[in-house]
Formats: structure tokens, C-alpha cells, sequence
């Protein structure tokens, strides 16, 4: 992984958001969840349990990015989240279900149900697309689309003699995803836009914003390791 060479340029906001996570990211960097992803070595219930977190995740983000889009300041801006909402409940979310159901993963012991942190991450994106500016909810959205641009286009990198030996590989749809040119142009447009409201912003709503966004670059964190390191709800 090599998510800390990003080069700053302090012109952009987004670079500034960027350089007050380093430390976040090289944590994200380090762990041992993206490590055997790569190699290809993770064990394969692990891989499904992340599935089904993910998948959970995207529901509640869908919503998110859809109330985002609501909320925008001009038809293209809204016409982004809206199509990004979609692609989430369709496109990915039938990856996901492909992935689950293809037989390659252990199968579901039924419904999944959401981990502390998935529950928690999109709770918080769900209310922040709801009750706080647009410039802040797009803060809290932008993790999403920027982590996981970055950590695809490494994880494709260090995977690539992974798939090249077996193509069908259970982790190779996932890889090949979010390393694609598609949804690294996706989470440059995102960037973009985060960019934009912040010029149009003042000082304690740019505030707002690099908290939101800190905020959802530990849930990333979290979201990745509690894979591996799972944190079990209490007993009912």
C-alpha cells in the first residue's frame, strides 16, 4: 500500500484534508487486512464477512449520497450524487450480491446483520447528508470515493500477479472494481466538488468540513480492520 505518496499541493483543499490524515492513512497503510488482500492470501470467511458489511454499508450510503444530491447547489453537482446514489444501490451492491451467492465464499448463516461499525459510519454519514450544510455532508461522503480509489489502484498493483495466475481469483471482481479507470475519475469528480463548496465556504464551515472528513477516514479504518478484527455486539 502506498497511500502516503500522494504529493501535496497546498493550493487545493482537498490536498490540505489529505495532509491532516496522514496519520490515519498510514495506518490504513499498514494493515494487515489490505496486506493479505493483496497477496491474495486472506482467508476466504474473512473476505465474505467484509463482503457482507460492505454491502450492508452501501444501503446506508446510497441514502446518503441520494439526500447529498437533494441538497445541492446546481443540476450537475446533484446530477453526480444522484448517479453516484445509483451505482451504489446497483452497480456495486450486485457485485457484492454476486460475490456472496457465486458459490466461490462460504455461504451466509443468514440475514447479516450490521457491526458496530458499520452501523456507526453510516449513521453518521446518513445524518450528516441530512442536518448539516452541503459542504460539510460532501466532506464526510469524499472518504469513500477517495480511499477506496487509492487503496483499489494500490491493492490492483501488488494483486496484478495474483489475478494474471488465476482470473477468477474470489478477490479479482472486487480489485479490478474500484482500481478501475471509472471510479478513480469518480472520486477525482468528487474531490472536485469538495474543492468547490469549501472556496464558497467561510472559515468555521471549512472547519466543519475537515472534521466531517477526518471523522469518516477513521470509520474507513475501522470499517477495513474490524474485517479481520471483528468487535462483536453484546450478547442480547
Amino acid at each position: 500500500m502506498v497511500l502516503r505518496a500522494h504529493t501535496i499541493n497546498t493550493d487545493r483543499f482537498t490536498d490540505h484534508l489529505w495532509d491532516r490524515t496522514k496519520g490515519l492513512r498510514a495506518a490504513i497503510d499498514d494493515l494487515e487486512f489490505l496486506r493479505l488482500l493483496g497477496e491474495g492470501t486472506l482467508p476466504l470467511d474473512v473476505f465474505g464477512i467484509y463482503i457482507e458489511q460492505d454491502s450492508l454499508y452501501l444501503t446506508g450510503y446510497s441514502k446518503a449520497l441520494a439526500i447529498l444530491a437533494a441538497k445541492s447547489p446546481d443540476p450537475q453537482t446533484a446530477a453526480f450524487w444522484a448517479t453516484s446514489s445509483a451505482n451504489a444501490a446497483a452497480v456495486e451492491s450486485a457485485m457484492h450480491e454476486q460475490l456472496l451467492t457465486g458459490g466461490v465464499l462460504p455461504p451466509r448463516q443468514g440475514e447479516p446483520e450490521h457491526s458496530p461499525t458499520c452501523l456507526a459510519y453510516v449513521s453518521y454519514l446518513i445524518a450528516a447528508a441530512a442536518t448539516e450544510s452541503y459542504a460539510v455532508a460532501a466532506a464526510a461522503a469524499l472518504p469513500c470515493f477517495w480511499i477506496y480509489a487509492e487503496v483499489g489502484r494500490d491493492l490492483a498493483a501488488s494483486a496484478a500477479k495474483v489475478i494474471a495466475a488465476d482470473p477468477a481469483h474470489p478477490y479479482a471482481q472486487w480489485v479490478t472494481t474500484y482500481g478501475a479507470e471509472e471510479f478513480q475519475n469518480a472520486a477525482a469528480t468528487a474531490r472536485s466538488l469538495i474543492d468547490a463548496a469549501a472556496e464558497s465556504a467561510g472559515d468555521r464551515e471549512r472547519e466543519a468540513m475537515e472534521k466531517a472528513f477526518t471523522l469518516a477516514v477513521r470509520y474507513e479504518l475501522l470499517f477495513w480492520d474490524t474485517a479481520l478484527h471483528p468487535q462483536p455486539w453484546p450478547a442480547a
